[in-house]
């Protein structure tokens, strides 16, 4: 119960990398969230961008093979779809963005209260133990985390050339026009196909990190 209330509380109070999101954590934390529980709700948030984000991409990429494929009918009308699936796209892109950043935002907040509590035991063996399972987590969110920004990182050479073709349709759309820029789909599409294989990586590592905290926290 107390996860689904804060993944419920995580989708409407807008988060940031400021002042705003400590005070945000913070307020969390008295009414009894600790920061691993908003931690893994923030990875949620991520990855789920991340699987919106591709399934985005790759609707604006049928799109963009539908217009370059024109065989007739209304061009403008598919023209459209495909300038409206672009700008979806965008924002997935820039969701996925937001989301990781939130995710690194608690993540250091996290880390750093962990390393400083460490002196304060009294006991060299319960801070052993401590460290031990700080370090472990760090290496699993360092391991998410450079999958989800390599997956974040191809985002944008896809976006670019989807981007100028369409800026280029705008004000030429006929037949000569969409030859030229047919060859460009190939690229894109493997291009696509590497981003989706790279974001199934991502959200493959965010599920295991999410178990492994749910792990913990049972």
């Amino acid at each position: 119960m107390l996860r689904i209330v804060l993944a419920v509380m995580l989708l409407w109070i807008p988060l940031s990398l400021s002042s705003c999101d400590k005070a945000y954590i913070a307020t969390m934390e008295k009414m009894g969230y600790a920061k691993r529980d908003i931690l893994s709700s923030r990875v949620k948030s991520a990855r789920d961008a991340q699987e919106d984000a591709k399934q985005e991409i790759q609707t604006t990429l049928e799109q963009f093979g539908k217009v370059v494929s024109y065989e007739g009918g209304d061009l403008e009308d598919t023209y459209k779809k495909l300038n409206g699936e672009l700008e979806t796209s965008e924002d997935s892109a820039e969701a996925v963005k937001k989301r990781i950043q939130d995710v690194e935002s608690v993540a250091d907040a996290l880390f750093s209260e962990w390393e400083q509590e460490l002196g304060q035991y009294s006991s060299a063996d319960l801070r052993r133990k401590s460290q031990a399972k700080l370090t472990q987590t760090k290496s699993r969110y360092k391991e998410m985390l450079g999958a989800m920004k390599r997956a974040e990182q191809r985002i944008e050479p896809v976006l670019k050339p989807l981007r100028d073709q369409v800026l280029y349709l705008k004000h030429n759309l006929n037949a000569r026009a969409l030859a030229a820029i047919k060859g460009e789909l190939v690229k894109v599409d493997a291009q696509v196909d590497q981003l989706v294989k790279d974001m199934n990586r991502s959200i493959a590592e965010a599920d295991k990190f999410i178990q492994s905290m749910e792990k913990e926290s049972d």
